[in-house]
């Protein structure tokens, strides 16, 4: 064979390659994510008149959405995933933390796992993701956050940051000011874990000057902080662990205890000198599950000033629908008090949910429980609102 034929033998096989390539980025994302983040439709329900008025009226926060890992624009609206801008803007958001996700272990389950294994990074690859987060977590995290800005950017003001008190006064602000329209929501940071850091006190400051404001401590393995929920040690925070709680005090930034360890979350409590949050949960005496913190434990944070926030999957409610949610939400009233409960819904998280378009309905099966409407207004927004009044850095 000669030179010349190889030569073309080679250019199109490397053609064909390139379109297999290309045809499976355009195929193979949709359906994975279609078959991760599934969707319970109750598009045939429809909230009363009266609580779709409140729906539009009060203020609302998620505390967890994982929407950034995803090969999907969240200013388009899709028929697939929990959300995105459009169907939070028609459900009457007002503030989304968005949380970047950066390592899953092979056979994730909520009682035990180990950090030997990853399956975001076959994710990063098949998606397209650039070579500097293939072998990178602090990449992937800065990468995420970048997802963000960008929407930011190319939104038209549908999407604002709120990284400070002042952004979050001056988005408040606006919102009154545009009732009649699609007003703009403000956009926090979170990260889903710490394990970003790999191990560098230093790499805090990177991911805060990206736009993090809350991190988590781990997610479903033991890292270089702490022992996680459903890890193998059970172990509380490191050396390591106690220097970052001490420099994300410095720097402001909002500690999320979900899936950390029951005694790291302890020893979090006490060590830092702020509330924390817990982004995405449920309550044990409710649904006793591996997933959820016991209540003592909840009742501890909610007694430092933190928030809980309630999900919406089987794994932390145990029934995931509106009254599902609804009954979670009022156990953690009666538990730790109206002015601890949130909503942190996990959307987009390899979880099966109700998505942003049914969440009015949430309203009303907590109006027909008899829950007061001041009480409804804070637990979707008020007392989210005035912890990060208190809470957020000040610029």
């Amino acid at each position: 064979m000669t030179k010349r034929k190889i030569t073309k033998i080679g250019l199109w096989t490397l053609a064909v390659l390139v379109v297999l390539y290309a045809a499976f980025r355009i195929i193979a994302p949709p359906l994975l994510e279609k078959s991760l983040n599934k969707r319970l439709d109750y598009s045939a329900q429809q909230p009363s008149a009266t609580a779709a008025a409140l729906q539009a009226d009060m203020t609302i926060m998620d505390w967890h959405t994982d929407s950034l890992l995803w090969d999907r624009n969240i200013l388009e609206r899709a028929d697939y995933g929990h959300a995105d801008i459009p169907r939070l803007q028609d459900a009457g958001f007002d503030l989304m933390m968005f949380t970047s996700v950066t390592k899953s272990p092979s056979g994730q389950n909520i009682e035990e796992n180990t950090g030997d294994s990853d399956n975001i990074t076959a994710l990063v690859v098949a998606q397209g993701w650039p070579v500097r987060t293939w072998g990178s977590l602090l990449e992937r995290a800065l990468y995420q956050a970048e997802k963000l800005d960008e929407a930011v950017k190319e939104s038209n003001g549908a999407l604002v940051w709120v990284r400070n008190k002042t952004e979050l006064n001056q988005l408040l602000n606006k919102r009154e000011q545009a009732a009649a329209t699609a007003p703009a929501i403000g956009a926090l940071m979170g990260a889903e874990g710490a394990h970003p850091l790999e191990g560098d006190l230093a790499n805090i400051d990177r991911m805060f000057a990206a736009g993090y404001r809350m991190m988590g401590i781990t997610h479903f393995f033991d890292n270089e902080l702490a022992g996680s929920l459903h890890g193998i040690s059970n172990a509380g925070l490191t050396e390591f662990g106690r220097a970052a709680i001490k420099r994300f005090d410095q720097l402001e930034m909002i500690i999320d205890l979900a899936h950390v360890s029951e005694p790291a979350a302890r020893e979090i409590t006490a060590l830092s000198r702020r509330p924390q949050v817990v982004s995405h949960t449920g309550f044990k005496g409710h649904c006793n599950t591996e997933r959820n913190f016991t209540d003592d434990l909840m009742k501890a944070i909610a007694d430092k000033g933190g928030l809980i926030a309630v999900g919406f999957w089987e794994q932390a409610i145990c029934t995931p629908t509106p009254d599902g949610i609804a009954d979670a939400l009022i156990y953690g009233i009666g538990l730790v008090g109206e002015d601890h409960v949130v909503i942190g819904s996990d959307w987009d998280g390899s979880t099966t949910s109700l998505t942003a378009e049914d969440f009015p309905l949430v309203t009303e099966a907590l109006m027909v429980k008899g829950v007061p409407e001041a009480t409804i207004r804070k637990i979707m927004g008020g007392n989210s609102v005035a912890f990060l009044s208190q809470w957020l850095p000040t610029k």
